[in-house]
């Protein structure tokens, strides 16, 4: 792919703490100016936002972020706000306390409220799979598959570790064909984003890439 294919498959995203509107403004210029994907924000600037960008630029926000351990009926509340609000996607962080219990049924049902929630949108499924045995990931990828959710998504960015390309061949080799992968964490050059996509990623979630396209003029 070349870099502005690489770029339409970015979710361009600031989620830190410290985001301030003008912040955020500036990456929805960027998204729009770049044709990213999505841009992925903090839920506080989402109804700002979509306002600023009408229908030109899709809006994503996090639920349950970045620890995921915030009850169902929270993560409920969470989405259907941020919906109300202007969303169009939904990038939630699972359970990771049910997941090392062991307790799938429960990861897959709570999954399966955010998503019903979603009234359509898209839900992508944060595993951090970091944090995650090659056992976990496998069940993480059958769960996930089995929500109705659209993607599986390797990390929030904010724990010990970020997507890798082993990660994102074994969620293609575990997940079915029609669910999607998104790869976000430590992607900082577009070699790195390349080689996500080459292992079977669908989406980026990236901070840095629209950055890096400024500095070589694309």
């Amino acid at each position: 792919m070349n870099h502005q294919e690489i770029l339409n498959r970015v979710d361009h995203t600031l989620l830190t703490p410290d985001a301030t509107w003008e912040q955020v403004r500036a990456v929805c210029d960027d998204g729009l100016a770049f044709s990213t994907a999505s841009v992925c924000i903090p839920p506080r600037f989402v109804k700002r936002a979509a306002e600023y960008v009408g229908h030109e630029l899709k809006i994503c926000t996090v639920v349950g972020f970045p620890n995921g351990y915030s009850t169902p009926e929270v993560k409920v509340f969470e989405t259907e706000d941020a919906i109300r609000n202007g969303a169009d996607e939904i990038d939630m962080v699972m359970s990771l306390g049910l997941a090392k219990a062991g307790d799938w049924e429960g990861v897959l049902e709570e999954i399966k409220a955010v998503k019903t929630s979603c009234k359509g949108r898209i839900l992508k499924v944060i595993v951090e799979a970091c944090l995650l045995t090659q056992e976990e990931k496998v069940a993480a990828c059958r769960v996930v598959t089995m929500s109705g959710a659209e993607y599986i998504k390797t990390s929030t960015g904010f724990s010990t570790g970020g997507a890798t390309v082993e990660d994102i061949r074994l969620f293609r080799e575990n997940i079915s064909p029609d669910l999607r992968i998104k790869a976000a964490g430590g992607i900082r050059t577009f070699e790195q984003a390349q080689a996500m996509l080459d292992a079977g990623a669908d989406r980026l979630g990236a901070s840095a890439l629209v950055g890096l396209a400024k500095q070589m003029g694309i």
